[in-house]
């Protein structure tokens, strides 16, 4: 109980939990992205389901792995060394994480931009992605951004009852958002394109990690910015355009 009391009126706890709050929800960005164009293959009806299920079991195993934080701290060590580099399990499930993410994204572009009829795409969509194979890739990706998000907070702070608020405040974020972003992505064709561009980006950025390769994540977040703006400023323009050509049309 002192304990808490202490950190309880320690102003640079009080920073370390901001700092970290801020930190856990801007990496589940990522997993959030994921869940919302994955649960959008589902028939409507299942969705938020789904995606309360996907959050809800990723609340559970960032937790549960936070009440291991010594052996996850062991998951840096090196475990066989191949070409000069050392590997370790941090590396090898950030570098599979990796793979798997550049897979699917490419895989749903390619479902995307082939050439069907709307029918045929209809139904693809609803019969090639069930509730539990939805639900067991979800828990895939939150095994890699959770053990990656677990090592971040590990790294920013040794008080444990500061990684457990800052990770389930970062998860009551992604409950809270998930429905809207779903929404949104699924109601603009352009915007799953773009967020399936984000994923390839992401899981690059997990195998270069994962082969020792450093890369800052402010870099990545804002290319993704930038890259959200400009998709912002064209649906501006395409709306701009359907009013002008609707005024047009009400006019003659």
């Amino acid at each position: 109980m002192e304990y808490l009391l202490e950190l309880a009126t320690s102003p640079a706890a009080w920073i370390a939990l901001a700092t970290l709050v801020v930190m856990e929800v801007v990496l589940g960005i990522d997993n959030l992205i994921f869940i919302s164009i994955l649960t959008n293959k589902l028939p409507e009806h299942q969705r938020p389901k789904a995606r309360r299920l996907g959050i809800g079991m990723a609340l559970i195993m960032r937790l549960g792995l936070l009440s291991t934080v010594a052996y996850i701290v062991q998951l840096t060590a090196p475990v066989f060394e191949m070409f000069g580099q050392a590997f370790s399990w941090k590396d090898m499930i950030l570098i599979a994480g990796g793979l798997f993410l550049v897979w699917k994204a490419t895989t749903e572009i390619h479902h995307s931009v082939d050439v069907k009829t709307e029918e045929e795409k209809t139904l693809a969509s609803t019969v090639t992605l069930s509730m539990s194979a939805a639900i067991a890739q979800i828990l895939m990706l939150d095994l890699v951004f959770s053990i990656d998000s677990i090592i971040t907070a590990v790294g920013m702070t040794e008080h444990l009852p500061i990684m457990i608020i800052a990770v389930v405040s970062a998860v009551v974020v992604m409950m809270v958002a998930a429905d809207p972003l779903a929404k949104f992505i699924n109601d603009n064709p352009t915007v799953v394109m773009l967020a399936l561009g984000f994923l390839i980006m992401i899981g690059m950025t997990l195998i270069a990690e994962g082969f020792g390769a450093h890369v800052p994540k402010g870099y990545v977040y804002a290319a993704m910015t930038f890259s959200a703006l400009i998709e912002g400023l064209n649906m501006m323009a395409r709306r701009a355009k359907r009013r002008k050509a609707a005024e047009q049309v009400t006019q003659h």
